[in-house]
């Protein structure tokens, strides 16, 4: 046999408790009693009928509705039932509570209304704003309704220049749901579509249902622009208002929502061309102001070109008088140099009576450089001749007094010395 302790079984009827789906979305209907409020701001009251009593908590921020908790008042109450362990008492714990007598349906928009606010669904700060100059506009209404007329004539009216994109839905009855998420998915498969607008006109809690369903709501929710509803009258409150970007009272509101206003437009255009052309004027005539106080000081700042021109006449005249002094003595020293040149020059040696023995293409200067019967070159100033050595080997004759030495400037090579007689 097996024995548990008090907190096991607690905990055992907790987990069933959770994993029980009616318990975990349940309506109970009673009479309100032992209603206390505490400082904190929660609500505990107990729902009782003639049979049983069943405890229930409300936490403050935790559901709508605490503010209709009177004592003996007959309500309806949504929650889930849990187990309070340190006190084993089973209580629900309450997140909408509402008078009883309110409709199946309004009931039922409450708890879908409460789940998707708790998921983030109407979370303000991840709305986004409507662009300002729509290129394509996607609807999301019924072809054949008033409300897609409405929105074309205010289109025609304030904005012609927006292309409007009809995604035909049904917005009454068992169908409407899958055509108007239809309809948005159609949108979403566009990527040039810049708003929508989800429209029907008025009408019953009934007749507005389909956009009151959870799949609509997702469907505005993963929209990837910005959407508007105008769902019914302005009293109507639906959930795609709810989940939309933007809430329009009207579909013709909504309509104005979206289009600017072109009369608007080319008024703002007037008003800024005026603007515009004034601070252009304005800009010219100071730019022009300042161009006439620049100009003296302008003149005033320009070289006197005429002495320029005079210095640049003095220097050129004084740089040519350089120039021919310069050329007149370079002329005369080169002049000087040319006769040095030609008083050293081989030919005038040459000239005075001397002349170049050389035998195959070498200079005699010796007498031991030939032998009886060589065949020699001699040059003298007029030219050269050939010659043959006859006779015995001459002896060296021994100098006398040196002349010059000089290399033959026709052959490169060291030339032999020469002697007076």
């Amino acid at each position: 046999m097996a024995v548990y302790s008090v907190t096991e079984v607690a905990r055992y009827l907790t987990d069933v408790l959770r994993e029980d789906p009616v318990l975990q979305n349940v309506w109970v209907r009673g009479e309100v009693g032992n209603l206390v409020r505490s400082a904190a701001g929660h609500s505990y009251f107990s729902l009782r009928d003639g049979n049983a009593t069943l405890r229930c908590v409300m936490f403050r921020g935790g559901g709508v509705g605490a503010d209709l908790l009177e004592e003996g008042d007959a309500v309806i109450a949504h929650g889930r039932v849990a187990l309070y362990e340190p006190r084993g008492d089973l209580q629900l714990i309450a997140d909408i509570v509402r008078p009883e007598g309110v409709g199946e349906l309004q009931l039922k928009l409450e708890e879908l209304k409460m789940r998707l606010e708790n998921e983030g669904l109407f979370e303000e700060s991840r709305k986004r704003p409507l662009p300002r100059f729509p290129v394509r506009v996607g609807v999301v209404t019924s072809p054949t309704g008033s409300v897609w007329h409405d929105i074309q004539n205010v289109t025609a009216r304030r904005y012609p220049a927006v292309e409007l994109v009809l995604a035909p839905a049904l917005v009454q009855g068992n169908e409407a749901v899958p055509t108007i998420v239809a309809a948005f998915d159609a949108l979403e498969r566009l990527d040039d579509i810049d708003v929508t607008i989800v429209a029907r006109g008025g009408g019953s809690l009934e007749d507005l249902w389909p956009f009151n369903e959870e799949d609509v709501a997702r469907a505005i929710f993963k929209s990837s622009v910005p959407v508007v509803s105008a769902i019914g009258h302005e009293t109507d409150y639906s959930i795609a208002d709810l989940v939309a970007d933007v809430r329009a009272p009207t579909p013709s509101a909504a309509a104005e929502l979206v289009m600017p206003d072109q009369a608007e437009l080319f008024a703002d255009i007037r008003v800024l061309r005026r603007s515009l052309n004034s601070i252009i004027t304005g800009r010219l005539e100071s730019t022009q102001w300042e161009m006439d106080a620049l100009l003296p000081r302008l003149s005033r700042g320009l070289p006197d070109f005429d002495t320029l021109r005079l210095r640049i006449d003095d220097m050129m005249r004084t740089t040519a008088g350089h120039l021919r002094g310069t050329m007149q003595v370079s002329s005369e020293r080169v002049n000087g140099l040319r006769g040095i040149l030609e008083s050293l020059s081989p030919r005038d040696t040459l000239l005075r009576g001397y002349a170049i023995v050389h035998k195959e293409n070498t200079v005699v200067t010796s007498p031991s450089q030939v032998a009886d019967g060589d065949l020699i070159g001699v040059t003298v100033a007029q030219g050269v001749f050939k010659a043959q050595v006859t006779g015995e080997d001459a002896r060296p004759v021994p100098p006398r007094r040196r002349k010059r030495s000089r290399k033959s400037p026709s052959s490169g090579q060291a030339s032999m010395d020469l002697f007076e007689d």
